[in-house]
């Protein structure tokens, strides 16, 4: 918020500016939710951590994380599985369903592989969910070029990245509204808008603007 008044023109501190949105009641809370997990056992050879939790990337598509998230409203259970870009947190490519199963995780997959360039081939880092272990993920990852890369077994940190994504998109979008009367279509459509948002307009305080907005100036996007 401070820096959208500042690009603004609009001159006030930052501590101001977090004392009128607390009195106000417009500071996200923090709440942890229980963790979903989509772990099955070991359906299939885990590849090994390649990442480290050194979730950095000099370019753009060369580390990439993925997770999936459970949202709980009255009307149901909904699907979040990004993927993110370690260069900058970017979301490159995102699927939202009311089934977490294999099909929105290798939807979501193919969608990212089809914005890579010649010869870009990332890492694709992921915890041990039975969705990176099946037949389907792998054959993706195979015909695209992309190394897997695991988390060890229900090793949180492993995967922070991806987990840091995750709460960032809680506090701002889920916890502390109310989606009493909100449709699973609605609740979809308002999280889609949330990611593009997200990618296209919201300013990361380590840049002073947006992440599409910077790869743009650096001529890394149209």
């Amino acid at each position: 918020m401070w820096l959208e008044l500042r690009n603004a023109g609009i001159v006030v501190s930052a501590k101001r500016v977090m004392r009128l949105m607390t009195r106000h009641g417009l500071v996200p809370l923090l709440k942890r939710a229980r963790r979903y997990s989509s772990y099955k056992g070991e359906l299939t050879k885990a590849p090994d951590n390649l990442v480290n939790r050194v979730f950095h990337a000099e370019e753009p598509n060369r580390l990439w994380v993925t997770d999936l998230t459970e949202f709980s409203i009255p009307a149901g259970k909904v699907y979040l599985s990004p993927v993110i870009d370690c260069y900058d947190g970017m979301p490159v490519a995102w699927t939202i369903g009311t089934s977490p199963n294999a099909e929105l995780a290798n939807r979501m997959l193919r969608d990212a592989c089809a914005t890579l360039g010649d010869g870009e081939r990332p890492v694709i880092h992921s915890d041990r969910g039975c969705h990176y272990r099946w037949p389907g993920w792998i054959s993706i990852c195979r015909e695209n070029g992309l190394t897997r890369s695991m988390s060890a077994k229900g090793c949180s940190p492993d995967n922070a990245a991806a987990e840091g994504f995750f709460g960032r998109l809680k506090q701002e979008f889920f916890h502390g509204r109310s989606f009493t009367g909100v449709t699973i279509e609605g609740f979809v459509e308002q999280l889609d808008g949330y990611m593009r948002w997200y990618r296209d307009e919201r300013i990361k305080l380590a840049f002073g603007t947006s992440i599409a907005k910077r790869r743009r100036e650096l001529g890394l996007m149209a």
